[in-house]
């Protein structure tokens, strides 16, 4: 393997090592859930992503493998760690937050996890 090579792959792995270590560090030190959530989206999925795609990296070099399983675990955290922080999100919200306590939204029905639309707008045209 050339040293080019194998500095990439440190590179990315250091990398994402700094960002898992943030994340990790963000999780235990910010106040509350709402600061929390992001430490864990955003920060160490980064990190994560790294340690992936810095394993990628290496057994495409060391052993002329592609991993396709590496990319599809990093894509799919990528993918998903977005809606866990917003169902995490939702969550609080509901838990811990009055409608009140929340600022005014453009949205005609205000925020969704509290208003539901009137009836007449859930109900599906007949067809006849």
């Amino acid at each position: 393997m050339s040293i080019i090579a194998e500095i990439l792959i440190s590179g990315v792995i250091v990398i994402g090592g700094l960002f898992g270590l943030v994340g990790s560090y963000g999780m235990i030190k910010l106040p509350d859930t709402m600061r929390r959530v992001h430490a864990p989206t955003k920060a160490t999925t980064l990190g994560i992503g790294g340690a992936l795609i810095g394993s990628m990296t290496y057994f495409y070099f060391a052993e002329g493998i592609f991993s396709l399983h590496e990319l599809m675990i990093t894509l799919f955290l990528f993918l998903t760690a977005p809606v866990t922080a917003n169902f995490i999100s939702k969550t609080y919200m509901a838990d811990s937050l009055k409608e009140s306590d929340l600022p005014e939204t453009s949205s005609k029905y205000g925020w969704a996890g509290y208003n539901d639309p009137p009836e007449e707008e859930n109900e599906q045209p007949k067809d006849n």
